[in-house]
Order: C-alpha cells, then sequence, then structure tokens
C-alpha cells in the first residue's frame, strides 16, 4: 500500500488537486468511494498568510476526508514557510504538499508553480525550508519539466528527497504541452527508479486498465487520477476494484450518475450557499451528463440555472425521459459504496 511518512492509505490511488473542482464536496464523494489519498485543491501561500474568509474556508478538512493533502503554492521562501506553518498547526491535514507543476502564467509570473522545474537548487532550498518548519509531511507535486528542451525530473525529484520530502507526484506531462498530447510515463520510470521516496504517477489514467498500465511500466507506489474523475467518481471506485481483484465493474446508470450529482451539489450548497453552489455546479453537471444519450439538448438549459429545486426537476425530468425513449429495462450497472449517503 502507498504510505507517506506516517500515514498510511488503504490502496493506491489518489485524487489530483485540482483547482476549482477539489473542495470538501467533491473530496468527500471520492473518499466514500474509496479513494486511498484526496488532495485539495492549491491555494496561494500569501493568500493564506493574509487569512482573508475565501482561503480560510479552502482549509477546511472534513474528518470523513482523512487521510487528506492539502496543496500550497508560492515563489517566496519566507512567505510560503509561513503558509505551511499555518497548514501545519491550524489544519488537520495530514499532508503538505507544494506544487511545483501549475502551468498558468499568473503562477509561473510569480515564480511558483512550474517555474521551479528550471531549477533543481531552488527546489532543494524551498522543500527543505519547508520541512524543517513543519512536523507534517511535505511531499511535491511536479510535472516533467519545463518544456522538451528542460526535463529534469529526475534531478527535481532527487531534489525533493534530500530535502526532506516524503513523497512526489509526476504528471508526464511538460509545463509547454499544458494538458495535450500524451503523457510520458517513461520519465515518470526514471524518477522511481532514481529515488527510495514513493512515486505517485500522474496523467493519462482514463480507465482502470490505464491505472494498471502505469503500475505496470513505472512501478510506481501510487496512481493519482484528476481529469479522468470529473464527473465520474465511479472512475475512482472502478481503479480500486480493478487493481485489487483484476474485476472490470461496469459503469453506474443514469439513475445513480444523476443521484450522486445531486448529492455533490446539496454538499456544495451547504459549504457555499445556494447563489454560489448552483452556479458552480453547472460544469460538475456537465461532466456528470457526458456520455448520456440525449444530455446535450439540456446542458443549455442547466447553464442557465439559479436555483437547486429547478436544477434537480430538470435532472429528474431527463432521467424519465430516457427510459421512455429507451423504452426497455436499464441495464446493469456499478453501484455506488455503501458510505454514500441516500
Amino acid at each position: 500500500m502507498l504510505k507517506i511518512g506516517g500515514i498510511e492509505m488503504k490502496n493506491q490511488v489518489v485524487l489530483a488537486p485540482m483547482a476549482g473542482v477539489c473542495n470538501p464536496a467533491f473530496r468527500l464523494i471520492a473518499k466514500e468511494f474509496g479513494t486511498g489519498l484526496v488532495c485539495a485543491e492549491m491555494v496561494s501561500d500569501k493568500a493564506i498568510i493574509h487569512g482573508n474568509k475565501r482561503t480560510r474556508e479552502m482549509l477546511f478538512v472534513d474528518e470523513r476526508e482523512k487521510p487528506l493533502s492539502l496543496q500550497i503554492f508560492g515563489g517566496d521562501r519566507e512567505s510560503l514557510v509561513e503558509a505551511a506553518k499555518v497548514v501545519d498547526q491550524e489544519t488537520n491535514a495530514d499532508i503538505i504538499d507544494i506544487n511545483m507543476g501549475c502551468p498558468v502564467p499568473k503562477v509561473t509570473k510569480c515564480d511558483a508553480g512550474a517555474r521551479w522545474l528550471l531549477d533543481p537548487n531552488k527546489i532543494y532550498e524551498m522543500v527543505s525550508a519547508v520541512v524543517e518548519s513543519v512536523s507534517k509531511p511535505v511531499t511535491v507535486k511536479m510535472r516533467i519539466g519545463w518544456d522538451s528542451e528542460h526535463i529534469y525530473a529526475v534531478d527535481n525529484a532527487r531534489a525533493v528527497e534530500r530535502a526532506g520530502g516524503q513523497a512526489v507526484s509526476v504528471h508526464g506531462r511538460t509545463r509547454e504541452q499544458l494538458y495535450t498530447g500524451h503523457a510520458n510515463w517513461d520519465i515518470i520510470k526514471e524518477v522511481k527508479e532514481a529515488v527510495s521516496i514513493p512515486v505517485i504517477g500522474n496523467g493519462d489514467v482514463a480507465s482502470p486498465e490505464d491505472a494498471r498500465r502505469m503500475l505496470d511500466l513505472t512501478n510506481c507506489d501510487g496512481v493519482m487520477i484528476g481529469r479522468g474523475a470529473l464527473g465520474n467518481p465511479w472512475m475512482l471506485y472502478r481503479t480500486i476494484e480493478y487493481l485489487q481483484t483484476g474485476k472490470l465493474l461496469p459503469d453506474p446508470s443514469p439513475e445513480e450518475k444523476i443521484r450522486i450529482a445531486i448529492l455533490h451539489m446539496d454538499r456544495l450548497v451547504a459549504l457555499k450557499g445556494e447563489a454560489v453552489a448552483v452556479r458552480e455546479m453547472r460544469k460538475h453537471l456537465a461532466w456528470y451528463l457526458k456520455g448520456l444519450k440525449g444530455s446535450a439538448r439540456i446542458k443549455d438549459v442547466i447553464m442557465e440555472e439559479t436555483k437547486r429545486d429547478d436544477m434537480v426537476r430538470i435532472l429528474d425530468q431527463f432521467v424519465s425521459q430516457l427510459h421512455m425513449v429507451e423504452n426497455d429495462e436499464p441495464s446493469a450497472s456499478v453501484a455506488s459504496p455503501a458510505a454514500v449517503a441516500q
């Protein structure tokens, strides 16, 4: 099993720290679907230090989510250390993760995120400063390199290990690639062979079979799933089952998809209030509906909705219409874990 410092996960599956997605509402669903480790979306070091209300809310951890990794980013050593101390002393997160993979210009221009990929010495200095200042395990999430001409994944991972980092997650793309092209799993394998700390592979894991292939090819210690779980926490559940038993469970029924989507929305409402939650839920619903026959016709309607009850009515009507069109018995589907609220 995957173990980071003294934190032991019950399996090798990790939910990636996706911005705008991995708040407590979705993380808890991922945990209920069996995920070994869930990661919170990244938070700016300076925002943590300034302590504004929204940032403090982003640091909230439900006990049911644990073990959980809370990710921070920044380019200044002093502010990164101070932010890490806040996470260490004032939150119940289990792991402090440092982002050195975010490719967006507003982050890299601040000498943060993927900008670190160009300088193993800075990685060592920053990570060691954080490690010395906190008691919780410190990990790093990185990409393989800045661009095709600057791929220093092995050197960077070694710097993390020397600095006292207790695991490294490696996305097999460069900053230049963003989310295009293919993830290079061979470099993840090279990183695994170069360090003794746990290595978590990330990139192009869109099915349980992909997760198995990544583990077999790279020998990495864990598999991090990001976009494959958008609107699809069953991907996490199915991957865990497949890795443990070799059994490939079927996809969920439309009813089950909509049930969990509504549960997700209701948790967001409890977290952020109806007005904010329903607007935020629009993108999630587009993901939950992906692949369902006839869903394109209601996506435009959903994007205009502002009320929770109206959204539920639209979704329920959609499922009912699916049955009328098919006029068949529902296909076999994977049941969600019993832990998920009915």
